[in-house]
């Protein structure tokens, strides 16, 4: 009994919290864990189900028990804490760019982080309340499939809306921790959200098995038979193999393209100090982008820390000369524009035959980091940190063609936002081959966020079967293959080049097709519709 009321309690909800973080990347070995994402969902799905049934116990005229407090209040609360303890623990990192580098003070800086994480985790604890407000009740235990995608339902329009709203900061969301594992054959179909969606409706599976008596056994050996399908699954679609003549690998664009990712591991607290930061960033990254032979080279985010017309006199113009001839070209991460015209994170793209470089500018912009929301200037002044005011570029802009490569760049946490990336799919003729993240979090030290970072970039490999290259300041420099695995990786917090070779793809994959035309309404039609038919139920049962 006192187990059982351990497990229940507040401190185990932020417990469990914290193993959905850990799910995504563990801050030891930057793995993620798809059984933990699991687990540590089924103990929520377990507390809310226990508070419905409790539910119905309760005057429809009162819902009230002065012992014991209100059922769909002790939800809230449940969720509010898994909430708190999961999104605190997947971006405390935050607290070193405020305070490390923004020079804020500690004890503030511990509060916005616990601020922005009790604020996100307001969504999930609506959706715990709605659960138990919705739910079978007493009919728990005979309609468990029901209640599952009820549940499931809920959980992936609270991930949806954090994910969307007020500019959306998805961050940590738990269909990243089935990068790899069972699971991860479905975001080709799904995305990340549909993943976490029948993610969380095993979880929700698994803890209705303490509430179906005799039937829990067959419920969770049919949750454990589906992951062991899947895993089978996942494995055989990545052999390169024939079946009766039908290569299953179909999709290559046949070429195959050396690479030279740099990462340059300039310190953030000098990245921007002219006579340190600047100038060894302009020396190392020019004497890398001059005599480096790679076909193709690409620098971080920012890698060119000043406007062209600021660099030292005839910088500029020395790169354009050298990827003027045949045989090389460069993707460089540099600010672009002027005060009239307004000044964008840009990607700039360099080879022979243009009349003027590729351009592309980053569409998401970071809130505070590249434009400050309204009402907030006061909370931005004390801090001392290099804070834009960017313009946003446009949804879907054109690739960078290189050697029959369509190469599709996005910049920093832009490539959390798979539906923006999809609208690039629209016209299948013209759909990027392979994708290329230019990041500096450095902002946020030799942290988790690094390892989080990487597989969201592997998520969106899964996603749409396309390569990323990957060319960060500090890490993690990678190549991700079309399967999301890491091919190539360099140290982090280590200055260097990292030499490799990548093959672009043209297959379209279905989530692909329909989030190109779609987005994410066909997710958010299908959990709502699930959400409104439960509403219906219950009135009808009253």
């Amino acid at each position: 009994m006192r187990f059982t009321r351990l497990l229940a309690s507040s401190p185990m909800a932020l417990a469990a919290g914290v193993g959905q973080a850990l799910s995504v990347a563990d801050p030891w070995t930057g793995q993620s864990h798809w059984w933990l994402q699991i687990l540590s969902l089924a103990w929520l799905a377990w507390q809310l189900a226990h508070h419905a049934e409790r539910r119905m116990s309760w005057s429809a005229s009162t819902w009230a028990r002065p012992e014991t407090g209100v059922p769909w209040r002790r939800a809230l609360w449940l969720g509010w804490l898994f909430g708190l303890g999961w999104l605190a623990g997947t971006f405390w990192w935050l607290f070193i760019s405020m305070h490390t580098y923004g020079g804020l003070n500690a004890a503030l800086a511990v509060g916005a982080v616990a601020a922005l994480a009790g604020l996100l985790a307001l969504y999930y604890a609506l959706a715990g309340a709605a659960f138990v407000r919705l739910a079978p009740g007493k009919m728990l235990g005979q309609s468990p499939a029901w209640s599952a995608l009820l549940f499931a339902a809920l959980w992936t329009l609270a991930e949806l809306a954090r994910g969307n709203w007020f500019t959306g900061f998805p961050w940590g969301a738990g269909g990243y921790a089935h990068v790899d594992g069972p699971l991860a054959f479905l975001p080709r179909y799904v995305g990340v959200y549909g993943t976490g969606l029948v993610a969380a409706a095993l979880a929700a599976l698994l803890a209705l098995g303490g509430h179906v008596r005799w039937r829990s056994v067959r419920m969770q050996v049919t949750v454990v038979l589906a992951l062991l399908i899947g895993s089978a699954l996942w494995g055989w679609r990545y052999f390169d193999i024939e079946i009766d003549s039908v290569d299953v690998t179909e999709g290559k664009s046949g070429l195959v393209t050396e690479v030279a990712l740099m990462q340059g591991n300039i310190p953030q607290d000098q990245k921007f100090i002219p006579g340190t930061g600047v100038a060894d960033s302009l020396r190392w990254y020019g004497e890398q982008l001059q005599a480096n032979r790679a076909p193709l080279i690409v620098t971080p985010e920012t890698a060119v820390p000043l406007l062209p017309r600021q660099l030292p006199e005839g910088y500029w113009d020395a790169l354009l000369a050298r990827y003027s001839g045949e045989g090389q070209a460069a993707l460089l991460g540099v600010p672009l524009g002027d005060m009239e015209a307004g000044y964008t994170n840009s990607v700039v793209g360099l080879k022979a035959g243009q009349a003027e470089p590729y351009r592309y500018n980053k569409h998401h912009l970071v809130p505070f980091g590249e434009f400050i929301p309204p009402f907030f200037k006061w909370f931005t002044r004390m801090m001392n940190i290099p804070l834009g005011d960017f313009e946003r570029g446009a949804v879907g802009q054109p690739s960078f063609d290189w050697r029959g490569q369509r190469l599709a760049p996005n910049i920093c946490y832009e490539d959390l936002f798979g539906e923006e990336l999809a609208a690039r799919f629209a016209n299948p003729a013209t759909a990027p081959t392979a994708f290329v993240n230019v990041s500096n979090i450095a902002w946020f030290g030799d942290s988790v966020a690094i390892d989080q970072h990487l597989h969201i970039s592997r998520m969106r490999a899964l996603e749409f079967e396309r390569p990323m290259l990957r060319a960060t300041n500090t890490g993690a420099t990678a190549i991700i293959d079309h399967r999301g695995q890491v091919t190539h990786r360099l140290p982090r917090l280590t200055r260097g080049v990292l030499l490799g070779s990548f093959e672009g793809r043209t297959a379209i994959t279905p989530f692909a097709r329909w989030a190109a035309q779609a987005g994410l309404w066909p997710l958010w039609i299908f959990c709502g519709a699930l959400v409104l038919l439960a509403a219906l139920r219950r009135l009808s049962a009253r």
